[in-house]
């Protein structure tokens, strides 16, 4: 082979093809930029579950493994720094004992040092309105009983609750918001989380008070749940109804009235498409019937016909709510409402959801704070949830037990026999 050309222009030329290998091959990773940034690291507990959010600057790629010995959670966002290097960790609380974050290579290590065994759940959230990308990390408890194998029954209105003897009826009271989340403030700084949880409160010791009705709360204090995670909590305790309380707002603050909505047919049908989407992978079930085996016909049939009991239920109980809070001031429009509110999609538990007043207009904001006026909000719910279970009371409840006894008097009253009578529930 022949080189043409003096030896200092081929010395130049071959230490510039070596400084261009050693910038293609050995370039230090090091020095390139994240490409993404963690703005904030957020943490809360509530009674049997705790939350770490990341807010980033865009979406981002992770793992994450568990530790033992001690127990940890490390997550490991790729390609990622801090946006201020000085950025303070949060204190520890719930399972979370303490933050660590360091780096590792390119990626961003977040180390967090658990009190108590717990089992993670990792998801992404894009960008919504006011609100960026996050990383959530769930801290669930660690052990968990294995559930219950339930017994296939036909398609109900009610959750998969066994047919007892003279049980109660079970209403889920939902206050809405909560811990991060403060919802709703009015013109004097109350906040809709706090005055949803007082009227919940007041909501559920007044239906303990029923015979044949408990009520259970969704959250007992300044903590945030996910909506799913409320409605979850409502079908574990086998709740036959699903109340959730917040307070409206608007920037026209003359605007008063309550409300109350149930669910929209869109946000049925888009709930129904995501139950048969991962009905395999759920372990909930629709009127005591598991989907995961059923075939695409018959899962959607089933699904369809538990929908649509609840549905018609819910309008029910919605429209005796909406009578009851009439009585006792404004309403916004007569006539129960639609949305696809989240919290309103279990499809086999009757739910709505309750506007009780305008938390913007300054009246309706110091009414909302009064105990009275929580005491009359609660009453009103009160007897609309009762008079539709009077009305409907679920098989094998205690008021199906008390109405068919009433049946039974009124018709031996009136001179017939019972065996004559047609006695029992009222399909909803």
């Amino acid at each position: 082979m022949r080189i043409i050309g003096s030896p200092t222009r081929i010395r130049l030329s071959i230490w510039s093809v070596l400084i261009a290998l050693c910038g293609a091959f050995s370039t230090p990773q090091a020095l390139a930029a994240p490409e993404v940034t963690v703005q904030d690291v957020r943490l809360w507990a509530g009674p049997d579950s705790t939350r770490v959010v990341f807010d980033l600057s865009g979406p981002a790629k992770y793992t994450y493994l568990t530790l033992s010995n001690p127990d940890r959670v490390v997550v490991d966002i790729s390609s990622a720094r801090f946006a201020n290097p000085d950025i303070a960790m949060p204190a520890g609380q719930g399972f979370a004992k303490q933050l660590r974050a360091g780096l590792q290579g390119q990626d961003l290590r977040i180390v967090v040092d658990l009190s108590n065994p717990a089992v993670p759940k990792t998801f992404t959230v894009d960008a919504q309105g006011d609100l960026g990308y996050r990383l959530v990390v769930d801290l669930l408890p660690g052990s968990q009983p294995a559930p219950t194998p339930a017994v296939p029954q036909a398609p109900t209105v009610v959750k998969s609750t066994p047919i007892g003897h003279g049980r109660d009826i079970v209403v889920a009271i939902d206050a809405g918001h909560g811990g991060k989340d403060p919802g709703s403030l009015g013109a004097s700084g109350t906040r809709e989380k706090d005055v949803t949880l007082a009227i919940a409160r007041v909501l559920k010791a007044r239906i303990d008070r029923e015979p044949g009705m408990r009520a259970i709360l969704t959250r007992d204090g300044d903590y945030y749940l996910a909506h799913r995670l409320r409605i979850k909590r409502a079908r574990d305790q086998q709740a036959d109804m699903f109340i959730s309380v917040h307070a409206d707002s608007y920037t026209d603050r003359s605007v008063v009235g309550s409300s109350v909505y149930t669910l929209s047919a869109r946000g049925a049908s888009d709930e129904a498409a995501r139950w048969l989407a991962e009905r395999e992978n759920a372990s909930d079930l629709i009127g005591g019937v598991s989907l995961d085996d059923k075939s695409d016909v018959l899962a959607s049939v089933l699904l369809d016909l538990s929908q649509g009991a609840s549905m018609s239920a819910s309008i029910e109980a919605a429209d005796n709510v909406m009578n009851e809070l009439d009585r006792i001031g404004n309403v916004t429009r007569r006539g129960v409402k639609q949305a696809g509110f989240l919290v309103l999609k279990s499809p086999d538990i009757p739910s709505m959801l309750v506007e009780t007043a305008f938390i913007s207009n300054r009246i309706e904001e110091s009414r909302l704070k009064s105990p009275a006026h929580q005491q009359r909000l609660a009453e009103a719910i009160y007897q609309g949830v009762r008079s539709y279970f009077y009305t409907n009371p679920p098989p094998g409840s205690l008021i199906a037990q008390l109405r068919q006894r009433s049946e039974g008097n009124r018709v031996a009253s009136a001179g017939g026999s019972l065996s004559g009578a047609v006695v029992g529930t009222a399909a909803p």
